[in-house]
């Protein structure tokens, strides 16, 4: 049973991301064709094509290597400087230049005088903007969606002021892991005697709503003594106290320590629906904390590296798609959820990676959306300074001359992703 299961949860994975793949294509595809643009394919997944058909001038299908998906927009390179839009132009000087001019000839091959007029290099630079930004755009609508179910329709598991365990001793984060000794001194929540399932309602006579609000109290007491307020069997009890001054981990830097009030108990959590504010914030937190790890990807690919030839995995490191699958597998098996859980642990999975795909592609370089974007703005900006300073139309953005960067920052994201592919199979991410 449980192999099926974990079966079931990568499939509903695959199928996810393949969804989401060809929704962030419909997100290029749809604004292009209400603009005039032709778009003569639409596809998921690279390589040799497993199956497609065609409707009206536009093919869909399916490709071999599930890896992305794109649309075949015609007219994406503008004529070089001087040229011929009708003719072909297949010499240059520079290798560099020839490169351009080779991908402009091959794309005019298949650009017919019926085309006139829906080619994609001559709509307004707005929008470009938003024929490349409708992709990653509708990836982060995706994940909005789904956290948005999972946090409104399910729940998300708050910490409450039930305690759920009482620490023998006071150990500093920095030393977290490891047993009591008897050097180390008893928590004074052990000496006052508290229990597990204890519900704690007042400290010092201010009453406690939620965990933050007991917690706030208790860092801002330092080594001082306070009457904590509880419940136990429905009876209402009171118990004196003297926190005490213990190195925390600092609740603006959580990589910095600060020396605050500590009593030793943990909070029991509780599933309570969220409203739309919870999830705005979600999402802000998620579209940071992935800004972060976007910026910390080509360091991080160190660790992966080292993980691939026999080193130790970071848990939180870097994964592809294979590895996202056997998280996914793992996730609908581990600790045996019931079958709610497991669909919220999928979707808030898909969620992640659908916010990750969405400012991914944001990034400002060829061939990615964002170096699309990047050029409009360009262009917007250029022709813009040309008429305000009275000065000839400077023309289109000339995309052909970043060929070479496009190819460059492709190779490396291919290597990028054998490299996780690799290490995902002989050294993967386990959440347990």
């Amino acid at each position: 049973m449980t192999a099926l299961v974990y079966a079931l949860g990568v499939l509903i994975f695959v199928i996810g991301v393949a969804v989401s793949i060809a929704l962030h294509e419909c997100g290029h595809m749809i604004p292009a064709r209400r603009f005039g643009v032709k778009v003569t394919q639409f596809f998921v997944g690279f390589g040799n094509t497993v199956w497609s058909f065609r409707r009206g001038e536009t093919e869909y299908g399916l490709k071999a290597i599930p890896l992305g998906g794109y649309v075949k927009l015609v007219g994406m390179l503008p004529p070089g400087k001087g040229e011929d839009p009708h003719e072909l132009r297949s010499t240059s000087t520079g290798l560099f230049s020839q490169l351009a001019a080779d991908a402009r000839d091959a794309e005019r091959e298949h650009i017919g005088p019926e085309d006139e007029g829906r080619l994609f290099y001559t709509r307004p630079w707005w929008q470009k903007v938003i024929v490349m930004a409708g992709g990653p755009i509708v990836n982060l609508a995706i994940a909005f969606v789904l956290f948005a179910t999972v946090f409104m329709g399910f729940g998300a598991y708050e910490p409450t002021t039930t305690v759920n365990t009482v620490s023998a001793c006071a150990i500093p984060d920095t030393e977290a892991g490891r047993s009591c000794t008897s050097a180390d001194p008893e928590t004074p929540a052990k000496k006052a005697g508290l229990q597990p399932g204890d519900v704690i309602t007042t400290f010092d006579g201010d009453p406690v709503a939620d965990w933050d609000e007991l917690s706030a109290h208790i860092r801002a007491n330092g080594s001082g003594e306070a009457t904590i307020g509880y419940e136990r069997d429905g009876q209402a009890r009171t118990v004196d106290i003297e926190t005490t001054v213990l190195a925390r981990a600092d609740l603006d830097d959580p990589d910095k320590t600060v020396e605050v009030g500590f009593l030793g108990v943990s909070p029991t959590t509780e599933q309570e629906r969220q409203g739309l504010g919870y999830v705005f914030g979600v999402m802000g937190d998620s579209v940071v904390g992935t800004v972060h790890a976007i910026i910390d990807l080509p360091q991080r690919m160190v660790g992966v590296v080292k993980a691939a030839v026999g080193g130790e995995r970071e848990d939180d490191g870097p994964v592809s798609v294979v590895g996202a699958g056997r998280v996914a597998g793992e996730l609908v098996t581990y600790d045996d959820p019931s079958w709610g859980d497991r669909a919220v642990r999928l979707m808030t999975l898909l969620a992640s990676v659908n916010l990750f795909l969405g400012m991914f592609n944001f990034v400002p370089l060829l061939p990615l959306d964002g170096g699309h974007i990047a050029g409009a703005l360009y262009e917007a900006v250029r022709r813009g300074f040309a008429r305000l300073f009275r000065r000839p139309d400077p023309g289109y953005v000339d995309v052909a001359k970043m060929l070479p960067v496009a190819y460059a920052v492709g190779a490396v994201l291919m290597i990028m992703s054998v490299i996780l592919i690799y290490a995902d199979i002989v050294n993967p991410v386990s959440i347990s």
